[in-house]
Parts: structure tokens; sequence; C-alpha cells
């Protein structure tokens, strides 16, 4: 009875190291023709809008899936120039529920978070917060 059970049911040992045995059938996935990529997108909106984006703020664009329509774009833009107005450097700009630090004088997001992940943050080295 054993021996049945143990051939019915064979036990795979393995090392941890996984080698694939055959690419056939695999598919690489490649992009749509006429798509941009994040990259190509998020340069156009820096040159129309004269923003910025620090390495950090592109990578938790990018795998956070923020939003940076133009519409967002034009307001974030605004923003900045009201914390210039008032002559705040490291500011809280907060769009619908996108919250974006900023280094005025340097016209770079810095760090952005939206939705849930705003939830219990304290921000702390900021010279005053813009809500747009």
């Amino acid at each position: 009875m054993a021996d049945t059970f143990i051939n019915r049911f064979p036990v795979t040992i393995t090392t941890g190291i996984v080698t694939p045995s055959s690419t056939a059938g695999k598919s690489a996935i490649q992009p749509q023709q006429g798509t941009e990529s994040f990259a190509e997108v998020l340069k156009r909106q820096q040159q129309e809008f004269g923003v910025n984006f620090s390495k950090h703020a592109q990578n938790r664009i990018s795998d956070r899936n923020i939003d940076i329509s133009a519409d967002k774009m034009e307001r974030l833009t605004q923003g900045m120039r009201l914390a210039g107005e008032k002559g705040l450097d490291d500011t809280l700009i907060l769009i619908d529920k996108t919250a974006f630090i900023v280094s005025i004088k340097n016209g770079t997001v810095v760090t952005t978070v939206n939705g849930d992940d705003l939830s219990g943050n304290v921000f702390t080295n900021i010279d005053g917060t813009v809500i747009v």
C-alpha cells in the first residue's frame, strides 16, 4: 500500500536553483507598437511642463502606477508656482490623492506618494504645503 501511495504522488526534491529546461512555447512580452514607454512619457511631460523628477520619484511613479497626466502636471506646476511666490523651498504639494515632495528652488519632484500609502505618513523637513 505504501509503495502505491509513493508511486502515485512522487515527491520532487530540489536544491532551490531553478534552471529553465526550455523556452519553447514562451514568447517574450513586446510593447505594442505606437505606445510610449514610461520613460518617454515622463521625459515629454518634463519638457512640456518644466518639472524635473529625481530618480527616486521616477521609481515611485513607475512602481506604484502614479498618474502623471497632463492635468496633474499642470496642477503640479501651478502648486510649484504658488509655493515659489510664498518663498517656500521644500514643499508638500497635494493633488487629489497624490502627494509630491518638491524642491522648489531646483524645480524637482523629490518623491511622491498616492492613495492608501498616504494614510499614516508623516512628512518632515518641509517648509509648507500647497493643496491644488
